[in-house]
Order: structure tokens, then C-alpha cells, then sequence
């Protein structure tokens, strides 16, 4: 008896940040003729272009990009919003091409997508403010609080970022569950088949890379960019590494250099959470830059 339909199949590319995923991206899908899914939870807004390293109408070299500044500061966007509107989208790409890539380093928006999330709480104003005050007083005391109930979300979450903690302290009292298990859901049944890739350099490569990065997005105007956002520093999407520490600069706290420093040393801090979580959560074919487009071709052959 024949086998039913093939599935259409996602290639998912991911990897922590500077790790070279978008170009990888855009040499398969130039070679498959399809289009490129982002899932990044600071390009997808268009003004972050520089400070998210979206990718700019030369690197993408005509091939098709979704979710990258397709969104303004200002709206809503979160991992629910991305994995639903992303099923749509794909049940459209699938149309024209049944192999479609999604690239990306947030983790928890490919989760998301591929895995699923449970409805969490609504928010606790009364509790959230008296969070908020808790960590004024002593943010360790909270970081602390979170490591001891919820140690597997607190390996990879970052610390230095109060929205995070705040709000996964805010469902644990709230709940009494851990945020990590109320955020795994139930996986949802899709209507394609998926094969994920973890691009990772060697480690002195990637800090290389970070390290050299940083310096140039500053020159590409990284600071004005930052500059028209200070009306939004209290979003999520700005709470982040980079634009925490040119906000801090803005404000007169450390210098051009000492930022510059805090910055590079952060986002390799960030590399490390995007590794552990890529491993702990998302079942990946670890791939090395200079063999990642042959592998992956080989790998989906089939199709």
C-alpha cells in the first residue's frame, strides 16, 4: 500500500548569537528556492535593526524574510503570538515550496512553535508591585528565590533581567508550579515534519566574533538608534543585552569603553544561556559552520 502524502518539512537552523545562522540560512534557501522564517524576539520590531543584527536587504540577498521588522515596538509580540502566527504563515509557504526554513537564536520561540506553551496566569498587578518593590530592596534575594524553586528555568534565563525574573516569580507564587513546567505545554500536532540544526562554532571563534561585532554596530549608530527608544526602555524587548548597557551609558553610569566592554562580555554570557537552552530544550543535530550547508543537505535529502 502506497504511503500516505509526505509531510512538508521545516529545517530549522538555530545557534547562539554571532554563530552565523542567517548567512548559512540564506545559502540553503537560495539553493532550495524558498523563504527564511526569523525567530528572534528583538528583530522581529524594525527599530532594533541594529542592535538585534537583523539582517539588511544585502545580506538577505532577495530571498524572502518573515518576522524580521515586521512588527513596531510599541505592539505586543511574545512566543504565543510568534508560533500562532507562524502557522499560518507556514501553511501558505508550504503551498509553494514544500521545504521552508525558520532561523533563529530564541530558543523559546521555536519551542513555542514546534513544542507548544501552556496558557500561563494573568498578571498579578497587586503581586507584581510587590515584586517589583522585593527587588529594589534586594534583587538577589530574588534571584535566589527563583534558583532554589525553579533551578531549571533559572540555569537559563537571564538574571540580570528583572521582567524575567519577576514574572516567573510572579506564576510560581501565583501557581505554586514551577514557570518552566507550566511553560512546557502540551506538544501540539503539526502538519509538517521538522529537522533542527544547532550551529556552533569553536568557543574562541564565537567570542571573536562577538567581540568584534560590537564596536561595529556601534559605528553603524547603534547609540541614536538607542537614542529614539528611551520613551520605550520599559519594554521587554529593551531589557536586554546591549540596549541595557547603552541606556546605562546614556544615563552617565559608565563610559563609551566600560560600555562597549559590558556589552561584549554579556552577550558571550548570552551565547552561553542560548547553548544551554538549545540543549536542554530543543532536539538538535550539532552542526559546525564550515560543513553546515553540506550536512543539512544531506540530512533532508529525502525531500
Amino acid at each position: 500500500m502506497p504511503d500516505a502524502v509526505k509531510k512538508p518539512l521545516l529545517i530549522v537552523i538555530t545557534g547562539p548569537t554571532a554563530s552565523g545562522k542567517t548567512a548559512l540560512a540564506v545559502r540553503l534557501a537560495k539553493h532550495l528556492g524558498c523563504s527564511i522564517i526569523s525567530a528572534d524576539s528583538r528583530q522581529v520590531f524594525r527599530e532594533l535593526a541594529i542592535g538585534s543584527a537583523a539582517p539588511s536587504e544585502e545580506d538577505m540577498q532577495g530571498v524572502p524574510h518573515y518576522f524580521v521588522g515586521s512588527h513596531r515596538i510599541s505592539e505586543p509580540f511574545n512566543a504565543g503570538i510568534f508560533a500562532n502566527e507562524c502557522i499560518g504563515l507556514l501553511e501558505q509557504l508550504f503551498k509553494e515550496n514544500p521545504i521552508q526554513i525558520l532561523c533563529g537564536g530564541t530558543g523559546l520561540y521555536i519551542d513555542a512553535l514546534l513544542n507548544g506553551l501552556n496558557e500561563l496566569p494573568e498578571a498579578d498587578e497587586k503581586l507584581r508591585e510587590q515584586l517589583r518593590l522585593e527587588w529594589e530592596e534586594n534583587p538577589n534575594r530574588l534571584v535566589e528565590e527563583l534558583k532554589q524553586k525553579d533551578p531549571g528555568f533559572a540555569s537559563q534565563a537571564d538574571l540580570n533581567n528583572p521582567r524575567r525574573v519577576m514574572r516567573a516569580l510572579e506564576v510560581i507564587r501565583t501557581t505554586g508550579k514551577q514557570y518552566s513546567e507550566l511553560r512546557t505545554g502540551e506538544k501540539p500536532v503539526l502538519f509538517f515534519n521538522y529537522k533542527c540544526f544547532a550551529l556552533m562554532p569553536e568557543r574562541e571563534e564565537l567570542y571573536a566574533r562577538i567581540n568584534a561585532r560590537t564596536p561595529v554596530m556601534i559605528k553603524q549608530g547603534w547609540l541614536n538608534e538607542v537614542n529614539k527608544l528611551v520613551d520605550f526602555r520599559q519594554l521587554n524587548a529593551l531589557q536586554t543585552v546591549g540596549y541595557r548597557e547603552l541606556f546605562e551609558y546614556l544615563d552617565g553610569v559608565y563610559g563609551m569603553e566600560e560600555t562597549i566592554d559590558r556589552i561584549r562580555m554579556n552577550t558571550r554570557r548570552y551565547a552561553k544561556r542560548q547553548v544551554t537552552w538549545i540543549k536542554n530544550k530543543l532536539k538538535c543535530k550539532w552542526i559546525k559552520p564550515e560543513n553546515g550547508f553540506e550536512t543539512i543537505l544531506n540530512e533532508t535529502k529525502d525531500y
